[in-house]
Order: C-alpha cells, then structure tokens, then sequence
C-alpha cells in the first residue's frame, strides 16, 4: 500500500478506535438512549463536543486531512480525551498524511556516534543502551549488554521488539511481560505515525503481526502511549531477580534514537546484583 494510503487509514483507525472507547456518559452527554446500538460515541457527537460540523469531521476521520487546522485538531483531541501522546501521534498523522510534512525514506545509523558511547563506555555502574526507532540497540555499554544478555541473538543483534514477541525466553526474562507487550506495541505505532515511509519499521510490524496475535491484537487497538519512566522487573539467568527503575530519553542530536537508561535503589538486592554483573563483565574483559 502506498505510504500515503497508509497513513489515511491510520487516521481513520485512531479515531474510530478512540471515538469506540468512549461512552456518553463520561463526557457529559445527557439523555442518550440506553439501547443504542453504536459502540461509543457517535461521528456527530464528536463533531458536536469538537465544535464542528458533521461533515467535517466525517471527512478527517476517513483520512482526508486537507487544510485541517492544528486548533480544529486540538477541538477533536479534547473532545475524544486524548493525552499528550496521542495528541502528538495525532498530529504525526495529519501531517504526513495531509501533505504538510513530505514523506522521506529513513536513514539509520547503526551504531552510536564515537561521542555518545565513550559516554556509554563511562558509565560502569548504570546499564545504557541506545536504541533506534525500529527498536533496534545500536549501541550499548557492557553493564547494558550484559543485563540484555539474553535478548542478543547469536549474529550479535538485539531487537527489543522481536525479542518480546517471538522469543519464548522474553516471558521469563520480562517478568511483567504483559506491560513490555504493551509498551512495545505503543513505541512502535507511535514510530510508525512520525515515519510513515520508514519501510524497515513497517516490514517489522507485518512480520511480527503475521508471527505473533499477541502483537497483533495490541497493534489493532491503536494504543500510543509512550513510557519514558518507569520500573522493570527483570528474571536474569546470571543473577537472578532484578528490579530496576528506568529513564528513557531522545537524542535531540541524533533523531530517532534514545538512550535507555537503569537504575538500582541503594543498598538493594538488585543493587548487588548490578555490581556482581558488573565484575563478570570486567573479569571477561
């Protein structure tokens, strides 16, 4: 399908999808038939929170976002409750979709600039990795690969997102596996709507959509909800259980990649775990 098309169903799943979520009810709409039959709001009740007209806002939800305004769009966020990573996904949509911004294809680095992993090599007691937008680490630091360790395939290549969905091992290592699913799903169709042309993140998601229905059924919800902090808990085969907080940051330096941070709370048990795996991993160098 063309990336154009692509995006304009985009659009108008996302809106079908939130506008089904909601009820009138909860936003506030007073004496609505108990028996209806629509899941949801109604295409003119959304039009009517938005202050538009049915016919507009029938047009943007088919994808037609010509000369759709950021303030009409801001209307329809409000009306449909969307949070600030929707919205922005939202935005990605209309954008690439409307002509506002062009459609480029995607050129990714594959490993980290020299600078940005001697900063990685320097931090020997926090593990870091830089990921791309096709969720690819590209670079890493030995305490990082060393917790990753699991999820490195034997070429030496880590994919988070084909580690949580077609390797069995990604269940025991991620002990919250269903929150890493959702996760996962979300980063990657909040990727898909900032580049849409991108043909290596979309050829991830048929493949994982046609190896995986856990995938599949998260990719149809249309969730975008991007977590950027947070607490993992890790099962590691070397040393046990692990429970680390995490920061998760964009490069502003180097679009499209992120640098994953961890952390141990002080004097815990995953504390001593990072420091034994830390004198593994200097005893193997």
């Amino acid at each position: 399908m063309h990336a154009k098309a692509q995006v304009r169903r985009q659009v108008r799943d996302f809106l079908t999808t939130r506008r089904a979520r909601l009820t009138p009810g909860e936003v506030g709409l007073p004496g609505v038939n108990a028996n209806r039959r629509v899941k949801g709001l109604r295409r003119e009740e959304v039009a009517a929170l938005a202050g538009i007209s049915v016919e507009y806002y029938i047009r943007l939800e088919r994808g037609d976002a010509r000369g759709v305004s950021e303030n009409v769009l801001h209307s329809v966020s409000r009306a449909l409750r969307l949070d600030e990573s929707e919205h922005a996904h939202l935005l990605d949509l209309v954008r690439s979709g409307g002509g506002i911004r062009p459609c480029r294809s995607v050129t990714r680095a594959a490993e980290p600039r020299p600078s940005m992993q001697r900063i990685l090599d320097s931090m020997t007691a926090t593990p870091a990795l830089i990921l791309d937008g096709r969720m690819d680490v590209i670079g890493a630091n030995a305490l990082g690969r060393a917790l990753y360790q699991p999820m490195y395939g034997a070429c030496g290549n880590a994919n988070t997102a084909r580690f949580v969905f077609t390797d069995p091992a990604a269940r025991t290592f991620w002990r919250d596996w269903e929150t890493i699913a959702d996760d996962t799903a979300n980063a990657l169709r909040a990727e898909t709507g900032s580049n849409p042309c991108d043909r290596a993140v979309t050829g991830l998601v048929d493949d994982l959509a046609a190896r995986s229905p856990e995938f599949a059924s998260r990719w149809a919800r249309h969730d975008v909800h991007v977590r950027s902090t947070g607490t993992r808990r890790i099962e590691h085969p070397l040393v046990g259980s692990l429970t680390l907080p995490f920061e998760s940051t964009p490069l502003v330096a180097d679009p499209g990649q992120t640098l994953l941070m961890y952390s141990a709370v002080a004097g815990s048990a995953s504390q001593d775990a990072l420091h034994l795996m830390a004198s593994w991993t200097t005893s193997r160098r």
